[in-house]
């Protein structure tokens, strides 16, 4: 009678389960992915191509309206008498400031709308990476379409109003200065509307403090005693920044260097309030 013997599997001869590739969270993924949601949405291209067309279109405009009204030697308001090719092509940075500003809003509330922001904290769960790479993603974008709008209004505008008083070139003192703070500028309004929108976590909430605090804080100022506006408004988010890209300066005014300093300021005031919700509030 013959028995069979079975002989142990050696463990060379098992079959090895497929390794399970290791996946961590690191920054680079995490920017990479905000880098993918930023331009997944309609609203990036639509809302950036607007702020786009303000700059330069604002600019053109305002150029041919100070040529047109030099040609015909009609009267000129004391803004447009003293209007150089700098400050007339960069006539529509406050138009571009919304548009910038309220997308910058709609990156990081619109996610807390939809409910899309409880995926990205499960899968990035120390919360702030996801803050600093929106701001940072979002920021970089702004920077580049203001910079790339602003050196386009500037060209076309000193084009038109070459022969004037207003001409100037490049190579003017101060010119690129003026234009790269222009970029510099609207690149952080972006950054700024983004830290709003986390903050506050509503669309409508962002885009209303942001106006508020752009457009409307100034004009309540110039309603304070006139001791007080000269303490008060070269430190308003908008004057600060406005000293950034302008060409000339007075005593009513900050430099260019104190001004980005006190802008980046706020810029910091508001990712700090941004930063403190996120870590301490549900989502």
């Amino acid at each position: 009678m013959s028995t069979l013997t079975a002989t142990p599997e050696t463990p060379e001869a098992a079959p090895k389960a497929p390794a399970r590739p290791a996946y961590r969270v690191t920054g680079r993924r995490v920017l990479a992915s905000e880098w993918a949601k930023l331009w997944s949405l309609r609203s990036t291209w639509i809302t950036l191509g607007l702020g786009l067309l303000f700059l330069v279109a604002f600019g053109v405009i305002a150029a041919s309206h100070y040529k047109s009204n030099l040609d015909s030697g009609r009267h000129m308001d004391r803004d447009f008498a003293t209007a150089t090719a700098v400050s007339l092509s960069l006539f529509g940075t406050n138009f571009a400031q919304l548009a910038l500003g309220v997308l910058g809003v709609l990156v990081t509330a619109g996610e807390y709308s939809t409910g899309m922001i409880r995926s990205t904290l499960a899968a990035v769960p120390r919360r702030l990476p996801v803050l600093w790479s929106k701001a940072a993603v979002y920021g970089l974008v702004a920077l580049v379409v203001a910079t790339v709008g602003a050196f386009v209004a500037f060209l076309v505008g000193s084009r038109i109003v070459s022969g004037t008083p207003a001409a100037m070139g490049l190579g003017h003192a101060g010119v690129v200065r003026s234009l790269l703070g222009a970029g510099l500028y609207l690149g952080l309004v972006g950054v700024i509307g983004a830290a709003l929108g986390a903050l506050l976590r509503s669309v409508a909430g962002g885009i209303s403090v942001l106006v508020a605090a752009l457009m409307l804080v100034p004009g309540l100022v110039s309603l304070l005693p006139t001791s007080w506006q000269g303490d008060i408004d070269p430190y308003l988010p908008s004057h600060a920044g406005e000293s950034i890209f302008a060409l000339t300066h007075d005593s009513t005014t900050l430099s260019p260097s104190a001004g980005l300093l006190v802008f980046l300021g706020w810029t910091a005031l508001a990712l700090a309030g941004a930063a403190y919700r996120l870590l301490r509030s549900d989502v």
